[in-house]
């Protein structure tokens, strides 16, 4: 894909957006996002507050990067909700394209990441858990420019 204006934009200067952790999962992810698959996210409130960091906002671009942390893809955010874990529902479940077709499909694969130790441990929290009224934050977005073609 190109961008709106027919340039690539450089990807330098954009924030990074990393899905998952480097390894296997990210390669999933960042495959699903270039070929189409991928149009939403979910990531926790908490790793915005811990990171003082703002949440996404509409129109926010970012360069999707892969395990070798390469910028692959430049996305645009779309919409940004903040709901409570319990009120994902399957539409949102299926445009992560992960392949879950239900919502409890999807809740089950991401309580697994969740509460993997790689996650704890960037929360800082062994003992971190997730329930239906856990904030999260649902993220939609398109691909603007696909680096690998650019």
């Amino acid at each position: 894909m190109t961008s709106d204006s027919g340039r690539s934009p450089d990807p330098a200067g954009l924030p990074e957006a990393e899905f998952a952790f480097p390894g296997p999962l990210r390669d999933a992810l960042v495959a699903a996002i270039l070929d189409g698959r991928k149009t939403a996210t979910t990531s926790l409130a908490v790793e915005y507050e811990r990171a003082g960091e703002p949440l996404p906002e509409v129109g926010g671009r970012s360069a999707v990067v892969d395990s070798a942390g390469r910028p692959v893809a430049v996305i645009e955010v779309t919409s940004v909700r903040v709901v409570p874990l319990g009120e994902v529902d399957d539409a949102h479940a299926v445009d992560e394209g992960e392949g879950h077709t239900t919502a409890g499909q999807w809740r089950t694969a991401h309580e697994e990441f969740w509460h993997g130790p790689e996650m704890r441990s960037a929360l800082g929290d062994a003992a971190f858990a997730v329930d239906d009224a856990t904030p999260v934050v649902l993220e939609r977005f398109r691909v603007v420019t696909d680096l690998r073609t650019a």
